[in-house]
């Protein structure tokens, strides 16, 4: 069977990394699924044209139900569709987009959510059949560079110290846009970096949107004990956040963080804002801990750094909770069966 997918993938944020081991699982069913990014089609007529060239596409996958999903509202081809987060959490609170994803969901073979939680928003907000919305939660795979040198990362990022091994670094991986709020912490952690200097703070990711990117340079640069990271390989990322302290998430709205369920993967502790995609896996002085204000992450941050038993306990649930909720084999015969569907006539 011949699917396109369509996805956000540029630039290379979590949902590009996805999107591609979504396709490969696909692929190794032995079909062929060619990844496109949404942003490139500016119509549904468009993507419908695409699919009815020769050879043509037998099928549709897509992941968000807006930005990808209403490119397929054209196409006499089946489809399924994977919410993204932004779509179940904000953009259902828009009317005139809520209707546009009622169709995408009603014209859908099948949907997949990531978590329970987000399958219940959908069957709230969405004129939905519920039989046909899935969980399966993201699949996740690691993989450290050999080659990443941490003293080197930090210098790059602006980070001066004679002690090195000494910092303590707060690793914030989020793409530099305004629903990621990269900039909720960095007053209150510049002042506890004030007190103690070896708490520093690092935000790396892709430079999405390009007019916030500059609001958040400009912040960072007048800010101590804050800084910002060129964007890294998945596999260097994978390596400074092995080395950093705690992996930090500060969204207003996520589907499911890959970053977080990766650090967990890595034996990183997580210190996640209190937001439902994040209190989905991250269940609080368990598998990481949970903040709901700036100065809630201090004193979740003091406790990971004065209570070794709480942090070693974090460590290893957050391990155990990703090996057995978040493999890539149930992954795979998940997506497997699901496009076996597409074929049905």
């Amino acid at each position: 069977m011949k699917l396109l997918f369509l996805a956000c993938i540029s630039p290379k944020t979590g949902n590009h990394t996805t999107a591609e081991r979504i396709r490969s699982h696909i692929e190794s069913a032995g079909h062929t699924c060619e990844l496109r990014d949404a942003a490139a089609f500016t119509s549904a007529a468009e993507v419908a044209n695409l699919i009815s060239r020769h050879p043509p596409f037998e099928g549709a996958l897509a992941i968000h139900l807006l930005r990808a999903g209403s490119l397929l509202l054209d196409i006499q081809v089946p489809f399924g569709i994977i919410f993204g987060g932004t779509d179940i959490n904000e953009d259902v609170k828009v009317e005139q987009k809520r209707v546009v994803m009622e169709q995408v969901l009603l014209k859908a073979r099948f949907a997949v959510a990531f978590t329970d939680k987000l399958k219940e928003e959908a069957e709230l907000f969405l004129l939905s059949q519920s039989s046909k919305i899935y969980v399966q939660p993201q699949g996740i795979q690691t993989e450290v560079s050999e080659k990443f040198c941490w003293a080197e990362f930090l210098r790059s990022s602006g980070v001066s110290s004679e002690h090195v091994d000494e910092l303590r670094v707060f690793l914030l991986v989020c793409g530099l846009r305004r629903v990621k709020d990269p900039l909720y912490l960095v007053e209150v952690f510049s002042e506890w970096h004030r007190e103690n200097p070896l708490n520093v703070l690092v935000v790396i990711g892709p430079r999405i949107d390009p007019v916030f990117t500059v609001e958040v340079e400009a912040a960072v640069k007048k800010t101590a004990g804050v800084f910002l990271a060129q964007e890294r390989s998945q596999r260097e990322l994978h390596a400074a956040m092995k080395r950093c302290f705690t992996v930090v998430n500060s969204s207003l709205s996520e589907g499911m963080s890959a970053a977080i369920l990766e650090a967990m993967d890595l034996g990183v502790p997580v210190c996640a804002r209190d937001i439902p995609g994040n209190a989905a896996v991250v269940h609080h002085e368990f598998t990481g801990l949970l903040y709901s204000s700036p100065q809630e992450f201090v004193h979740q941050s003091q406790r990971l750094l004065s209570d070794h038993e709480l942090r070693e306990r974090v460590v290893r649930n957050g391990k155990l909770y990703v090996e057995e909720h978040h493999g890539l084999k149930q992954e795979r015969e998940t997506y497997r069966r699901l496009v076996d569907t597409l074929l049905v006539a």
